[in-house]
């Protein structure tokens, strides 16, 4: 096994923008709004594909069915199997994103036999004036929620944060949450797709249609009594790995790299994602170079426990492992 990168899988959606293809490259018309690039995918229906070295072609779950823990690490395998436990994103707001909830892994088992939603951002651009909503204004209760929604005064009770390059915040299932415009997010979150949206702006796709509502089963999901942010003070350190969230489906780290290093990851029998989020750099393993732009994205296999990362450039990266 080697360094993995895939082929960006983009989304279009009503709020995005032309950022990620312009970022990677891509040709995209401008009357397409590319909101999301699913940049490593387990859904069944969007697997990532290899785009570099003997197993481009391959999807993700074919190759977890060949090399099982020498690509997730033993420890993963075991609890996950073939599902790949992480979908990785970069997220372009060119309009505010809907304001939604996420549930748990036990009301996502039930109502629709997947995973929960926990997820944490990184800010890797920010417009001015731009905020996200993460967390109630204050404590509240179901009952007054309702009153809030049915009277149309519902952003009073969402609480706005500025954002700023480097922020990061860590939204954890059932946090009413939604990325404002002028924000490109790197996103890492559980294997899910299931968003609950509460309240979309009233606006209208261009075929004129409202997106759907999910009031009920937001309803089930929120955590009411939390009016706590969510973002995370860190300290960022040349060349050192520096952590900004750690829960039970990743930890996640900011590497800032203004020389070359070497990581050893024989301690931790995971895979290890590595999101450029700023400048370039090239990852080095068994002489062989793997460049990676920003919002491009390698996959470390479990099976390689020691790494070279050189820059071409002042470079940042998110260190995504279990």
């Amino acid at each position: 096994m080697y360094p993995l990168k895939f082929q960006p899988i983009l989304k279009e959606m009503i709020w995005g923008g032309q950022k990620i293809p312009q970022t990677l490259g891509l040709e995209s018309s401008n009357e397409i709004q590319i909101g999301e690039s699913f940049a490593i995918s387990g859904l069944p229906s969007d697997l990532s594909i290899v785009s570099n070295g003997v197993f481009k072609g391959k999807n993700l779950v074919e190759l977890i069915y060949e090399f099982k823990g020498e690509l997730l690490g033993n420890k993963v395998y075991d609890e996950f199997l073939t599902k790949f436990p992480l979908l990785i994103k970069f997220i372009d707001a060119n309009d505010n994103l809907s304001i939604q909830v996420h549930p748990n892994d036990i009301q996502a088992k039930m109502e629709h036999n997947s995973f929960g939603k926990t997820e944490m951002w990184y800010v890797m651009e920010s417009d001015e004036n731009a905020s996200l909503i993460a967390g109630f204004s204050k404590k509240t209760t179901p009952s007054e929620f309702e009153n809030y929604h049915a009277s149309k005064r519902l952003m009073e009770l969402m609480e706005s944060h500025p954002t700023a390059e480097g922020d990061a915040y860590f939204i954890p299932a059932g946090k009413v949450h939604s990325i404002g415009k002028g924000n490109v997010i790197a996103e890492i979150q559980q294997t899910s797709d299931i968003t609950y949206r509460i309240y979309d702006f009233d606006r209208t796709d261009k075929f004129g249609k409202s997106r759907e509502l999910h009031h009920e089963l937001a309803l089930k999901a929120m955590n009411f009594t939390d009016d706590e942010s969510g973002k995370v003070v860190y300290q960022s350190k040349a060349n050192e790995s520096v952590n900004i969230a750690s829960c039970p489906y990743f930890t996640t780290n900011i590497l800032q790299l203004d020389s070359k290093i070497v990581k050893d990851y024989s301690q931790l029998d995971s895979f290890v994602i590595l999101m450029n989020v700023g400048g370039e750099c090239v990852i080095k393993y068994n002489n062989q170079n793997l460049p990676l732009q920003k919002m491009e994205v390698a996959l470390i296999p479990a099976c390689i426990t020691e790494i070279e990362i050189d820059t071409i450039t002042k470079s940042k990266l998110i260190e995504v492992y279990i």
